[in-house]
C-alpha cells in the first residue's frame, strides 16, 4: 500500500515538474525562438500591418516552440495514462496538427490581409501554446472512464 501511494506521489511531482517545464518555455519565449509576433500581438492589432519577419526564421522558431510544448505535453499524457499506444496517437495527432496550422499560419499571413489578423492570432496560438494537452488530458480521462464501466 505505501509502495503504490509513493508511486503515485512520484506521478504527481513529475506531473508538476512538466508543467513548470511548460511554464520555462514560455517564461524564456524571447531569448529561446524568434518570434517579431509576440510584441504585435500584445498591441492593438487587429487593423496594424503586420511586422517585418524573416519567413524562414519563423517557421523554425514556431516548430521548435512546438515541437518543445509537444514532448513535454507527450511526456505529461505518459505520465497520467502510463500508455504507449495513447502517446503514439497522441504524437500523430500532434504532428498532423502541426502541418495543418503551419500552413494555415503562413496562408493567412501572405494572402489576408489585417482583417485576418484575428484569425492568425488564434491560428499561432495553437503553434506556440500547448492546448492541445488541455484538451487531450480530459478526453483521454473520459475515454478511460468509459472503457472502466
Amino acid at each position: 500500500m505505501l509502495k503504490k501511494i509513493l508511486q503515485h506521489k512520484l506521478r504527481t511531482a513529475i506531473f508538476v515538474v512538466l508543467v513548470c517545464t511548460l511554464a520555462v518555455v514560455r517564461l524564456f519565449e524571447k531569448k529561446l525562438f524568434y518570434d517579431p509576433f509576440l510584441a504585435f500581438f500584445k498591441s492593438e492589432f487587429t487593423a496594424k500591418p503586420l511586422p517585418e519577419f524573416d519567413g524562414l526564421q519563423l517557421a523554425a522558431g514556431l516548430f521548435m516552440r512546438y515541437f518543445f510544448n509537444s514532448v513535454i505535453s507527450l511526456a505529461m499524457i505518459y505520465v497520467a495514462f502510463k500508455q504507449k499506444e495513447l502517446v503514439r496517437f497522441s504524437a500523430v495527432l500532434y504532428g498532423l496538427f502541426f502541418v495543418i496550422l503551419i500552413i494555415s499560419f503562413f496562408l493567412v499571413i501572405y494572402f489576408s490581409g489585417p482583417h485576418n489578423n484575428l484569425v492568425l492570432f488564434y491560428v499561432r496560438r495553437f503553434l506556440i501554446q500547448p492546448l492541445f494537452v488541455v484538451l487531450f488530458l480530459p478526453a483521454f480521462y473520459y475515454q478511460e472512464q468509459l472503457a472502466k464501466k
